[in-house]
């Protein structure tokens, strides 16, 4: 597979029935759910899931999005959704990026790309990453 960086994080989808719109195609809203499915895997088998945001009180969370939607998926095909850490200060803020190919042939489907702030979960407000976020996070940034 092509990816855009190396060693992804990569989940095998195929769209079902109720993800497909009128045109046929599956719906937009779809992938940007499985971009959040694949962030939080992502997250989990580096070692921080959802109870470690919440006993730390602190959660990486998106600030902006952008997806550029290529080409068009159907019902039943095979697809392969990459994800990365591609940037990160150390302190407040992190860039994860997503490609979704499709298995038969390779093309890119959709590329996505979220800015990521973390945020102190009791109050919303941002706040320094704790030890163990960086810990974690930081060395599974790709150059």
């Amino acid at each position: 597979m092509n990816w855009d960086h190396p060693q992804p994080h990569v989940l095998e989808l195929a769209p079902a029935a109720g993800d497909i719109d009128g045109l046929d195609h599956t719906n937009n809203a779809v992938y940007v759910q499985w971009c959040e499915k694949a962030g939080w895997a992502h997250s989990e088998a580096l070692g921080l899931g959802l109870a470690d945001y919440r006993r730390l009180d602190r959660a990486m969370a998106i600030r902006r999005s952008e997806y550029d939607y290529l080409l068009p998926t159907t019902a039943g095909e095979r697809l392969l959704l990459g994800t990365w850490l591609v940037a990160t200060d150390g302190k407040l803020n992190m860039e994860r990026r997503f490609q979704l190919l499709r298995a038969s042939d390779g093309a890119t489907v959709l590329r996505g790309r979220w800015e990521l702030v973390c945020i102190e979960i009791s109050s919303g407000r941002a706040r320094r990453m704790p030890a163990e976020f960086c810990d974690v996070y930081l060395p599974a940034v790709v150059a």
